[in-house]
């Protein structure tokens, strides 16, 4: 049955997040930010020449990095954050499927059926939660240099640094970020993405 001539427009976008959401998600990227800032400070020469100030850049360095989890910790309050981090820490049969798509780099949408996060989603926020639990506490075993082992910290400081440099942020798909960005994504990006999804 066609639609009435006075019925309204369907939504062209759809909510994807909510503010306090997207509050958490900035506040965690601004505070990896300001780490990833200071470590470059930290370990190349002329940086460290053009900030000066070394003691400084490491408090900045220690500070931002124990604040990290405050964000998310925050964020539990909402009942639309913890709902995604449940979604999030659940694999589907169509999470394996989406998986099999990916490796044999089957880009098709009908091959790869994904909820309101996809796999590949999902493993990165796994990912990213235990590299940031091993980079506090590499980072805590550097800060209290008295108190551990020389080994310990030379074992501390090489985890830290490699661990770094694996972590990289998820910038590939534009309408994603801006779902972060704006809360809201476009209709035909979710039911062409995230077909399981219903918002």
């Amino acid at each position: 049955m066609p639609p009435r001539a006075d019925a309204p427009p369907a939504a062209t976008t759809v909510r994807r997040f909510t503010p306090a959401q997207r509050w958490a998600h900035r506040a965690v990227a601004l505070l990896m930010g300001v780490c990833v800032t200071t470590a470059a400070c930290l370990y190349v020469p002329q940086l460290a020449q053009l900030a000066g100030r070394r003691a400084l850049v490491v408090t900045l360095h220690q500070w931002s990095g124990l604040l990290l989890p405050v964000p998310v910790l925050t964020a539990l309050v909402s009942r639309a954050f913890r709902a995604d981090l449940g979604r999030l820490n659940r694999f589907g049969p169509h999470d394996r499927v989406w998986l099999r798509a990916a490796l044999r780099r089957d880009r098709r949408p009908a091959s790869r059926p994904a909820g309101k996060f996809n796999a590949g989603q999902k493993l990165y926020a796994a990912w990213i939660a235990g590299a940031a639990l091993v980079m506090l506490g590499t980072g805590l075993l550097m800060w209290f240099t008295p108190l551990t082992p020389l080994v310990w910290r030379t074992a501390a400081t090489f985890v830290h640094d490699w661990l770094a440099l694996t972590v990289g942020m998820a910038l590939a798909d534009p309408e994603a970020r801006r779902g972060l960005r704006t809360g809201a994504v476009r209709r035909e990006w979710a039911e062409r993405e995230h077909p399981l999804w219903r918002p």
